[in-house]
């Protein structure tokens, strides 16, 4: 299912403190916060994930990451297993597990603002390079660095890449990733973000200068409001964690909101609170204290 719409529920407003609303959702980032720097999840995370579930608390991976490199937790799903792919782009289910996933909402990227945006920023900042990420389909420039041993499926300038006769053009266009060798990573997103305006909505979870481009009005919070809303899950009831720009959004939008201890200073300024970091299990640390939290609630209540 494709959604375009705009969606109006993504920003926080003042009502019950959070701290005194019991948790129903999680909402974490992978990379630098879930995840250890060796991209494994570590076994007091597991344990905490599964307690989390067990309690009745549903967990979302909310994540940049294309569904295909969800392998990485796909063992760890529980419930719905649901996960929300692309900052935002796609709702993936992966009780399939690895690569046998189903897109259940995808929020694209139109072409035009794609193409709107590959021209603005190359007359902002000369020397980006471009690679186009679809629902199953990668696609980059010649120049466009390898990464993550990514093996795409076309080689050609951007322009091409998204015309409407390009390979895969019958895919939608999740993001556009926009990657500048020499520029700081803060000063290009800075760049683009002023460059780009309400075309698409710009924002960058690597440590290098690497942008990723979505549609206006797609982030990691705006779809995590939309998956909340179909539970009637209010956003005083959801806990997020993250660690880098592309989480800023989730975490003023969520009730309670944690910061790594290794988090962009964006981030931290973002965020209700603060964990350790992601190599000291800074997600476990923090679901463990809310269900030390509902057990020492529920026997004051008895």
């Amino acid at each position: 299912m494709r959604e375009n719409g705009a969606v109006t529920s993504a920003t926080r407003q003042p009502e019950t403190p959070a701290a005194a609303t019991p948790p129903r959702l999680i909402a974490t980032d992978l990379d630098g916060t879930l995840l250890r720097d060796d991209k494994s999840v570590s076994p007091r995370t597991v344990a905490a994930l599964a307690a989390a579930e067990e309690a009745g608390i549903e967990v979302f991976f909310v994540t940049g990451r294309p569904a295909r490199w969800m392998d990485v937790v796909s063992d760890h799903v529980h419930g719905h297993g649901l996960a929300i792919c692309g900052n935002g782009a796609a709702v993936v289910d992966l009780h399939g597990g690895p690569g046998a996933h189903r897109f259940v909402k995808v929020r694209e990227l139109a072409r035009e603002n794609a193409l709107d945006a590959v021209r603005l920023l190359r007359e902002a900042a000369p020397g980006t390079m471009y690679a186009v990420e679809q629902t199953y389909g990668f696609y980059q420039e010649p120049e466009y660095p390898k990464m993550h041993m990514e093996v795409p499926d076309a080689l050609a300038p951007a322009e091409r890449l998204l015309a409407p006769d390009a390979p895969g053009a019958d895919e939608p266009v999740l993001k556009i990733l926009a990657f500048h060798p020499t520029l700081d990573p803060d000063a290009f997103l800075t760049v683009a973000r002023l460059a780009i305006g309400d075309r698409a909505n710009v924002t960058r979870s690597s440590p290098s200068a690497l942008l990723e481009i979505s549609g206006p009005d797609v982030s990691k919070a705006s779809t995590l409001a939309l998956c909340c809303a179909e539970r009637g899950i209010s956003h005083e009831e959801v806990v997020a964690f993250g660690d880098m720009p592309n989480d800023v959004e989730m975490l003023t939008w969520a009730g309670r909101s944690y910061a790594m201890g290794n988090a962009h200073p964006d981030v931290v300024a973002a965020a209700s609170g603060q964990t350790v970091a992601n190599n000291d299990d800074g997600v476990a640390v923090i679901i463990e204290e809310l269900l030390a939290e509902r057990l020492h609630a529920e026997d004051r209540d008895r």
